[in-house]
């Protein structure tokens, strides 16, 4: 039972990350904030966010406050400037919904750790840095995420795989970490995912025109899109009547994609092609990509959680997976698995699931059970109880 004869607490949560330009962090980010703001009635809250999306947060002024950080993530200027504000406001507990912590954070503190990519893939190929300015930057990373680690009351780990990684990597009891699952915008299941001639409208105006497979997510090179195309491009040879749409915001890691696409006569910028690049798609059409492609491949080499795979499986879409890190935890049963460093199998297995539609229809009841595991409501309600414990 809850004692209301303690104080309300003033409890700030740093979500400059907050909203789709984020990603799976800013998802993560803009649920935790949401929803643990609208059922912690008790303490108040301050949201700290950026200009890209102050104005995306609802707040009343009184209970759950937001204020303007005019500093960006990964920046000298978020190590000076945040304890400034965190000082300002009075805050009592922060929490970090990534590990880039400020080393002069003046107040207790919870941070989420949803991977360590940075130490298990140190690679020039992850960054637009110069070789050297990019491996003085690492060795900063690598001390804030030893410092966060170290200094936080609770890590918040989003899997128990990234909870063994963090305790094969950093000193820390297993107490000191609590994992709690992400969630999924879309949990209803069948009743949501009918097809629809307005499907079609919107697909054909992404140019994609024939049956295809989906990725979504970022281009980074552990997600190993250049593999897949590789892949792909085997697959080709005997399917022709096939395309692969990778979904995601243009940047430096999806032009660098598009390139190697285009070295294997893969695309084409200016015409129909076998593989199309849509760029971001907003929500409410990529439920449309979902629910209408032959099945969703997730060939990353490394993730602490996972969430496309699990979207896709809201929208009745089949997901063929990497057996790699902590997809198996994750998806289950409700996968098809391949080992993503073997090309062969990984061509096979697909080959397999476009040929199947039995296995197909299996995997999509599969994951209809599988969603159910995962709820946004519970992260946060699990979220708030370790704020409590601190």
């Amino acid at each position: 039972m809850e004692n209301n004869n303690i104080e309300p607490r003033i409890i700030g949560i740093d979500a400059r990350f907050y909203g789709p330009t984020g990603k799976g962090l800013g998802r993560y980010t803009q649920e935790i904030a949401d929803r643990v703001t609208k059922i912690d009635s008790r303490n108040r809250y301050v949201v700290f966010l950026c200009k890209e999306n102050f104005n995306d947060f609802p707040a009343d002024g009184k209970r759950v406050k937001k204020i303007l950080v005019k500093a960006r993530w990964y920046t000298l200027a978020e190590q000076i400037v945040m304890p400034v504000f965190i000082w300002r406001e009075r805050i009592e507990l922060m929490h970090f919904p990534h590990f880039n912590v400020p080393f002069f954070c003046p107040v207790k503190f919870v941070v989420t750790i949803h991977d360590l990519i940075l130490t298990r893939f140190p690679t020039a190929r992850a960054t637009t840095l110069g070789p050297l300015y990019y491996k003085v930057k690492n060795l900063g990373y690598r001390f804030i995420i030893w410092s966060a680690v170290k200094r936080a009351k609770k890590i918040i780990a989003v899997s128990e795989f990234t909870k063994k990684d963090i305790m094969d990597n950093f000193v820390v009891g297993t107490d000191k970490i609590e994992v709690t699952y992400e969630g999924i915008y879309n949990s209803d299941g069948r009743e949501a995912n009918i097809k629809n001639d307005n499907d079609k409208r919107i697909i054909l105006g992404y140019n994609i025109c024939s049956p295809y497979l989906l990725y979504v997510g970022n281009a980074y090179p552990h997600k190993n899109l250049e593999g897949l195309i590789r892949v792909f491009s085997k697959i080709k040879e005997n399917i022709t009547d096939i395309q692969l749409v990778l979904v995601g915001k243009e940047d430096y890691f999806y032009t660098r994609v598009k390139d190697y696409a285009k070295s294997r006569g893969l695309w084409n910028e200016n015409a129909v092609s076998p593989i199309i690049f849509p760029g971001y798609v907003p929500d409410s059409e990529l439920a449309i990509f979902y629910r209408n492609a032959l099945a969703y491949v997730f060939p990353s080499l490394y993730e602490g959680f996972g969430l496309p795979p699990l979207e896709a499986m809201a929208e009745g879409c089949p997901v063929i997976s990497s057996d790699k890190t902590s997809m198996p935890e994750i998806l289950g049963d409700a996968a098809a698995y391949f080992n993503p460093e073997n090309e062969a199998e990984v061509a096979g297995k697909i080959k397999h699931i476009i040929d199947d539609g039995n296995l197909r229809q299996k995997l999509v009841s599969a994951g209809w059970e599988r969603i159910k595991k995962y709820d946004w409501l519970e992260c946060a309600e699990k979220t708030l109880a370790i704020y409590k414990s601190v």
